[in-house]
């Protein structure tokens, strides 16, 4: 199902490996992840330029929202049509996170796979506080302590960041508290995988408020 990764996945495993030279596994792991993010670097940057637009346009929102909020399609049309004219775009805010996909799966099946290239995939080894890289959500791990605790601290860091809305809209305060989604990650995904959402996450968290900042 996942074969399509195999050619990724096997240089993201000599990757990680020559990385773990002069580094550990865990923190070769975090500069793997560094590594991407400032890859993505620039399309955070359209992504934050795009929200102040967005931002701007408010007003215009919320009156067509009073004008035409009993017709949805008439409302999906009209709100389309500002984007356009604006030059705006729902989707470019969500292209940094979307692209970040394929490396969290990489990462999954790099410390998931038992084989790699034909070849046993010595990085299921590698430990971190005593608990292997590969293992699966132990509660009683002091690794997975710690990873949830940082995405905890990150999702607070994230929460708070977040303007309050001036018009709640129904479930709003849900969506507010997803960044805390990322805490359960820790129970179903390998260790190896929650150090790389620990740090994409804080990554994250930083950037948007440093180009809050400068704008």
């Amino acid at each position: 199902m996942f074969g399509f990764l195999d050619v990724p996945v096997e240089g993201a495993y000599h990757l990680i490996h020559t990385l773990t030279g002069p580094l550990s596994t865990a923190l070769a792991i975090v500069v793997f992840t560094l590594g991407v993010r400032l890859l993505l670097h620039p399309l955070a940057r359209s992504a934050a330029r795009g929200e102040r637009a967005r931002t701007a346009l408010l007003p215009e929102i919320r009156a067509l929202q009073e004008k035409h909020g009993s017709d949805r399609e008439r409302l999906a049309a009209e709100m389309t049509k500002l984007q356009q004219e604006s030059g705006t775009s729902l989707f470019v805010g969500c292209l940094p996170m979307l692209l970040q996909l394929p490396f969290f799966m990489v990462m999954y099946r790099l410390f998931t796979t038992a084989t790699i290239g034909g070849e046993p995939n010595s990085l299921l080894g590698a430990t971190l506080l005593g608990t292997p890289l590969g293992a699966h959500g132990l509660a009683g791990s002091p690794l997975v302590f710690v990873i949830a605790a940082g995405l905890a601290a990150v999702a607070w860091f994230s929460v708070r960041m977040q303007p309050a809305p001036e018009n709640p809209v129904p479930g709003g305060k849900l969506l507010r508290l997803l960044p805390y989604g990322t805490v359960l990650a820790t129970l179903v995904v390998p260790q190896a995988a929650g150090i790389y959402l620990l740090t994409t996450t804080a990554w994250s968290a930083a950037e948007r408020a440093l180009l809050r900042r400068s704008s």
